[in-house]
């Protein structure tokens, strides 16, 4: 069982990746004919026109600010964008702080700029319950349907697995169903619609979702909070010309004070508002992702998948 869940999955990555493959045929260097091919994971939802909306204002500013060209897309999966980056498929990428570690430890990915807001670069993975659920912590989980977002997903599925564990359980065993929706937004959608009576996503795509009136935050609550997370980053494909790398990062390290550029334009995860980017923020800062992901073992992930199969 476990080797076929691995070939399924190997198998989606590469079928998410393979109409990316064209653009690899001509080397990108940022001009309009060749512009730089930048990779977002779908981690609202995966729409492309939704997930591009958040991100396209500051590549917009980057390129008034430097003259370099960029093109957007969405991955059908944060395991599709790491192979794509991993591919050179793609030249920039937003990652999750977990499969950033993931294209990292392969060599493809280096660290570009993190977001910040209110002066940390930091983020937090939640569990949420209708409001008059009889849940109040972690440990009422027991037989309860957990809604989980993507399997390499740092802040619905990761930090949360992590959460369970240090509870005592064993999400397989002791949760009554699991359900694998794909993204934060779906994770949350499966909530409000009574198909499960966890759900499984960040405090952002959150808030998100109460601004666009998605959910009403007087009908949800609360379950438990993960500790604080590195901000999903942007990354450069360890491949590209160093000038060129650094001409990157000095551009998101000042494109907040870049002449005509607006506050609107300097948007990150999940869209919102944030004071900056960071371009010299420590890859050390991710080893909490790496120790968390070390606890979910391929035999975890295999027996969580095998459940969230059952019908």
């Amino acid at each position: 069982m476990k080797k076929l869940l691995a070939l399924a999955a190997a198998a989606l990555s590469l079928t998410a990746a393979l109409p990316l493959a064209a653009q690899a045929q001509s080397v990108a260097d940022g001009s309009r004919e060749r512009p730089l091919r930048v990779l977002l994971i779908p981690a609202d939802g995966g729409t492309e026109s939704g997930t591009k909306a958040d991100y396209a204002p500051v590549f917009n500013a980057i390129t008034r600010s430097t003259g370099l060209n960029f093109d957007l897309k969405v991955g059908q999966s944060y395991g599709a964008v790491v192979e794509g980056m991993c591919n050179q498929l793609a030249d920039i990428a937003f990652f999750g702080p977990v499969s950033y570690v993931q294209a990292n430890k392969r060599g493809c990915a280096q660290l570009l700029a993190v977001g910040v807001e209110k002066g940390a670069s930091v983020y937090y993975a939640g569990m949420f319950a209708k409001a008059n659920a009889p849940i109040a912590s972690v440990k009422d989980l027991k037989g309860k349907r957990v809604a989980f977002g993507d399997v390499n997903s740092a802040s619905s599925f990761t930090f949360q697995v992590a959460m369970l564990l240090d509870a005592g359980m064993d999400p397989a065993k002791d949760l009554g169903a699991i359900r694998m929706t794909g993204s934060h937004a779906s994770s949350l959608a499966a909530l409000v619609q009574d198909q499960v009576d966890v759900a499984s996503l960040s405090f952002d795509s959150y808030e998100k979702a109460v601004k666009q009136g998605v959910v009403d935050p007087k009908t949800v609550k609360v379950v438990a909070r993960s500790m604080a997370i590195p901000y999903p980053p942007l990354a450069l494909n360890s491949k590209l010309p160093e000038p060129l790398k650094a001409k990157l990062k000095d551009a998101f390290q000042t494109v907040n004070k870049a002449p005509g550029v607006t506050p609107d334009m300097i948007r990150g995860y999940g869209g919102g508002k944030i004071d900056g980017y960071d371009t010299k923020f420590s890859e050390a800062e991710f080893n909490v992702a790496a120790e968390k992901l070390g606890l979910l073992t391929d035999e975890l992930k295999g027996r969580i998948l095998a459940k969230s199969a059952e019908r």
